[in-house]
């Protein structure tokens, strides 16, 4: 039985930074769920399971493993909420936590894509499950979307120590010292990675 129902289908984006109101917000909740009030950590699970679970998903390549990690993520922060420093921002402790998980189950098993299977499946892929049969795209919006397809699996076979850097700075947009803080490295360690990681991508993308 899960500790808490946590729903990633039809999310809506949440707009906006994670600013000073929404930092005061969840260290409220927070205070709220250390003095025993469980339901007030549905509230910090609604504010970012959307964004926690892109990141998973943009490291793993794959639905189901993304759902199960971020779920995974949201339950250690819960069991450790007590070691929180409310002094620091909560997101960059746990989308820590979920890519630290991320990078974990990369290293347990062999290289696995799944981007076909999910493409050619009726559940659960992004762009194309969305469709209809009957639907029909302009020809510039397929090659659109499938350039990005490939271009999450060329991501997907980095090394890890890139794959985290890249999918951090380029696909979530966060500032170097936010993945400096999440991923636990030293500023400049942070900048060679994505350097290296951008080098390594541009030369998988050069036969597309």
């Amino acid at each position: 039985m899960k500790l808490f129902e946590i729903s990633f289908v039809n999310i809506s984006d949440q707009k906006g930074g994670v600013g000073y109101k929404m930092d005061a917000l969840v260290n409220n909740r927070i205070k709220q769920v250390l003095k025993g009030d469980q339901n007030a950590y549905s509230d910090i699970v609604n504010l970012y399971q959307h964004k926690l679970y892109q990141i998973c998903y943009r490291m793993l390549s794959n639905k189901h493993e993304a759902e199960d990690i971020a779920q995974e993520a949201f339950v250690r922060a819960y069991i450790n909420l007590h070691t929180f420093d409310q002094k620091r921002k909560f997101s960059t402790w746990l989308y820590r936590i979920a890519t630290n998980l991320c990078i974990d189950r990369i290293r347990k098993k062999k290289p696995d894509y799944y981007l076909d299977a999910e493409v050619a499946g009726t559940e659960g892929l992004d762009m194309y499950s969305q469709l209809s049969s009957n639907d029909k795209l302009p020809d510039d919006q397929v090659e659109q979307m499938e350039l990005q397809d490939r271009i999450q699996y060329e991501i997907s076979r980095l090394p890890d120590k890139y794959r985290s850097v890249i999918v951090l700075k380029y696909m979530e947009e966060l500032s170097l010292q936010e993945i400096s803080e999440i991923l636990d490295l030293p500023l400049g360690t942070v900048k060679t990675r994505i350097h290296r990681g951008r080098e390594a991508l541009r030369k998988q993308l050069n036969n597309l």
